[in-house]
């Protein structure tokens, strides 16, 4: 190479070192600012749980969500992967219970402080959890089985219907009565404290029941498939259906304000009036399945969530409506 193309070369590497100072670091506050919100975008809320103003929100990706405020800020807390809460109720005395897909029971108490972890070894499948009124866990699912924990979640007692399918609903009304649902229309019921189970009736048309609730021994309601809802008033052994105006698969339901609401796809949230199940409008509606919610009766709102970090409070000022059941 000749003198002139060390020059050359001298001067393009100059260049190249100046074009390089001058070129300024990707500025990523945002992306910092965003990876520190408690609720992240990525996040599927799939169950809520209230005990006065605390709230947990349990997410597909393991993490639970938790408020001290009704729901008005949050603060992320992880538990050891890998994990996916499907389920969550609160028991009497503030402490919640929560269902793992990886076969679980995460507890914590009324402080919401810290999760921890007990293995599940029935049923395989967990789908449902409840806690009833003397504190005990119960916990139904895959294999056609109910279990019960009388010393939170120490040791079992296990009930197999002896049957291949799942229940995907449990609920004792009091000390000595209970239901669970199931796959094919199955009912069965408990009147002596979840000692024996028993079929009893059966919901219409092979119904698959996505969620139940139970005001009574005598009184509940049961959706399912396409938008179904049915009601009972003799305990289990008939149904009537009942007109879901929002037309929309109903996910879960709860009790606020002493009336029956329920959340689903395509954002419904909807409330029991008179005989029919009517739309509650909240701004900002996501056409997204809603598949957790929970009242906040301090604050006298509904918490919903759902895929995409969806975990929003809405009022309701219909719920005390003439026609409502109480």
């Amino acid at each position: 190479m000749n003198h002139n193309g060390f020059g050359m070369l001298a001067v393009c590497s100059a260049l190249a070192l100046q074009s390089a100072g001058c070129t300024q670091a990707p500025d990523l506050s945002a992306a910092r600012a965003e990876a520190l919100k408690p609720v992240q975008r990525y996040d599927a809320i799939q169950a809520l749980a209230a005990y006065g103003e605390k709230v947990a929100a349990g997410t597909r990706s393991g993490a639970v969500l938790v408020s001290a405020d009704g729901g008005k800020s949050w603060v992320r807390q992880s538990v050891a992967g890998p994990s996916s809460i499907t389920g969550m109720d609160v028991c009497p005395d503030g402490r919640f219970i929560a269902i793992d897909f990886y076969r679980k029971v995460w507890t914590a108490d009324a402080s919401l402080s810290a999760w921890t972890a007990q293995p599940l070894e029935a049923p395989h499948t967990a789908l449902a959890v409840h806690c009833d009124r003397k504190g005990r866990w119960w916990v139904a699912g895959s294999g056609a089985l109910i279990v019960r924990s009388d010393d939170q979640g120490r040791s079992w007692v296990k009930t197999d219907l002896q049957e291949d399918l799942q229940i995907t609903t449990v609920q004792m009304v009091d000390e000595l009565n209970g239901f669970a649902t199931g796959e094919f229309g199955t009912v069965v019921v408990t009147t002596d404290g979840g000692q024996t189970w028993a079929k009893r009736g059966a919901l219409p048309e092979e119904f698959y029941p996505y969620a139940a609730l139970f005001v009574s021994a005598s009184e509940g309601w049961v959706t399912g498939l396409a938008g179904q809802v049915v009601h009972t008033t003799d305990g289990g052994l008939s149904w009537a259906p009942q007109v879901n105006r929002a037309g929309a698969p109903l996910y879960r339901l709860f009790l606020h304000a002493g009336t029956p609401h329920a959340v689903g796809a395509g954002g419904a949230v909807v409330r029991l009036t008179g005989e029919e199940w009517v739309t509650v409008a909240y701004p900002d509606a996501r056409p997204v399945p809603l598949a957790a919610a929970a009242s906040v009766a301090a604050h006298n709102t509904l918490l919903i969530g759902g895929p995409g970090g969806l975990l929003r409070a809405i009022a309701d000022g219909g719920s005390s409506k003439p026609g409502a059941a109480k």
